[in-house]
């Protein structure tokens, strides 16, 4: 009687799970699937408010995707995104990971502290940093350039990630560099060796949201650039597919499409570890 009491309870236990768990995942992938429903439809199936919205009433269509790289330099927007992108995560990872090390290993308490204070450079609004970057920008004569962007997004970017960084650094044992200089090699050596490959999930957190905030950043980008051919798809979008209070729905939904799916199906890809390295980084920072 009790085995068929427990089993009874562990089938409720486990329906009620992928209940809730269906639902979130549902709740949580809404917008993707308005945006996918959305980009396919035509006008006429669109904005007929009769018609279901979840469902495709008339035959799908590729007329918005062919509208935005024929009409629009969706591509090009793509590729400085794509530029801007990658050198940020670079110029963030060069910087912040021997940064991180530095103030764990060398600094003592000093460099902890310091650390803390570097963290709390990141909660600065960025709107309060706008009128010095502004001014830095100008003085520097890159005004209407990508590399705007490229020098102005590590400064929001480097505090958090070595604030994150730091809390790997602290938790990898200090007798596994001790033990790899006792074998021949230098403090860069195993610096390199040792602590790089044990800290794959907090760079690969500082890549993702390096790269996340280069494509939703929309303010400076409006400000710095303002040749369209130089245009970041945050900006670029909205900009050429909202004329006045006329919504291009479906272009406007492809392209926001387009430029979120590589991102979410890395992070799908490396959830776990994106999760494990801000979770420990937050814990041990």
């Amino acid at each position: 009687m009790n085995t068929k009491t427990d089993l009874l309870k562990e089938i409720v236990k486990n329906i009620t799970h992928y209940v809730v768990l269906g639902v979130f995942a549902l709740f949580a992938s809404l917008p993707f699937l308005w945006m996918l429903i959305t980009t396919f439809k035509t006008d006429a199936d669109l904005y007929n408010r009769a018609n279901n919205p979840f469902f495709f009433n008339q035959a799908p269509t590729l007329a918005h995707i062919e509208h935005l790289f024929t009409e629009t330099m969706f591509f090009q927007w793509l590729l400085n995104t794509a530029i801007v992108g990658i050198s940020v995560v670079a110029i963030t990872l060069a910087l912040a990971i021997p940064a991180g090390y530095s103030l764990v290993r060398l600094g003592g308490r000093t460099g902890e502290k310091l650390g803390i204070v570097i963290f709390l450079t990141y909660l600065v609004a960025p709107t309060i940093l706008f009128i010095p970057m502004s001014r830095v920008i100008a003085e520097l004569g890159l005004q209407d350039s990508l590399w705007s962007l490229i020098l102005v997004f590590p400064s929001f970017t480097i505090p958090f990630a070595i604030w994150l960084l730091m809390g790997f650094f602290k938790a990898i044992p200090q007798d596994l560099e001790e033990a790899a200089m006792i074998d021949g090699y230098s403090r860069l050596g195993a610096f390199i060796r040792m602590v790089i490959p044990i800290s794959k999930s907090g760079i690969l957190t500082v890549v993702i949201f390096s790269f996340t905030l280069v494509v939703q950043e929309y303010i400076y980008t409006l400000t710095f650039v303002t040749s369209a051919s130089r245009y970041t798809v945050s900006v670029g979008v909205p900009t050429f597919l909202v004329h006045g209070d006329v919504y291009n729905w479906g272009a406007l939904m492809g392209g926001c499409l387009i430029a979120s799916l590589p991102i979410a199906i890395v992070y799908n890809f490396f959830v776990d570890r994106f999760i494990g390295g801000l979770t420990l980084g937050a814990v041990k920072g």
